[in-house]
């Protein structure tokens, strides 16, 4: 991946955002919303490959990931990655599509070829639905776009892993719940007292960082740089949109779960 297209300062406050996320996570995360630890048919960790010739992010990620349990080898080219797939092992595989050797499709190929179906995770700076309908051609599995949410990476990663039978967790479904409301972090199925209810992809998103944290009041900000990866300049605006969006399908009618702490932020518990 290359720096230059991108604002810096906007760079630095997302790799900078990943520090403190890698650093905090286990203080930011309440123990009830915390997704069960992943491993190997084996019974070891979880072994994933970051590719990316910007070493600050792999950098980043790499110790992020080390935080959740797992093992973590990084490659900075094309060619770095398939000799690092063959001696490594991977569970996932996260590949930047942007490479100045071998680009992340022609790796992709590489590896489909061999016969390797390690699942992988794009990371892409570009968004045009062409691209990501290319990625997935190729035998991608999953792509995320820059910058994109610590949070984020992790859920899909285990997502994956968990649909190729590459790691399992010891519980039988990647399930968070809330009292009576429940949300399934791979089918993004969303439940509340056997009913169950459609969201889109970004109330989908807000609905999952607000259980990860229940109990935890979280302020607009936060939400902004976890959901939206801070593409909306801090209007706090749409985070008050979308929060009526899911109150209306999650609350209405029913005993409230989302609250909101005037001056603070926003909240989800189960009644008391």
């Amino acid at each position: 991946m290359n720096a230059a297209p991108h604002n810096s300062q906007r760079w630095h406050r997302f790799c900078h955002s990943l520090l403190i996320e890698a650093g905090a996570e286990s203080e930011t995360m309440t123990t009830p919303a915390a997704s069960p630890a992943l491993h190997r048919a084996d019974g070891k960790p979880p072994r994933v490959l970051v590719v990316d010739d910007e070493q600050m992010l792999t950098d980043l990620l790499s110790m992020a990931l080390r935080m959740e349990g797992w093992e973590v080898k990084a490659a900075a080219s094309g060619f770095q990655a398939l000799a690092a797939a063959r001696e490594f092992d991977p569970d996932a595989m996260v590949l930047d599509v942007m490479m100045p050797d071998l680009d992340g499709m022609a790796v992709l190929t590489r590896l489909r070829q061999s016969g390797n179906d390690v699942p992988v995770l794009f990371l892409t700076a570009k968004d045009a639905v062409s691209d990501r309908v290319a990625g997935l051609t190729a035998g991608g599995d999953d792509y995320v776009t820059k910058p994109f949410s610590l949070e984020e990476v992790v859920a899909r990663l285990r997502g994956l892993m968990r649909r190729a039978g590459t790691a399992q967790a010891d519980d039988s479904e990647p399930i968070l719940r809330v009292g009576d409301l429940s949300l399934n972090e791979d089918s993004h199925e969303v439940d509340r007292g056997g009913a169950q209810i459609e969201l889109t992809a970004t109330e989908f998103e807000l609905l999952r960082y607000l259980m990860r944290n229940q109990r935890r009041v979280v302020s607009k900000a936060q939400i902004l740089d976890r959901v939206w990866n801070y593409d909306f300049g801090g209007r706090s605006s749409v985070v008050e949109l979308y929060i009526s969006y899911l109150r209306k399908k999650i609350d209405q009618g029913r005993e409230p779960l989302i609250h909101t702490v005037r001056g603070v932020g926003y909240m989800i518990k189960a009644p008391q």
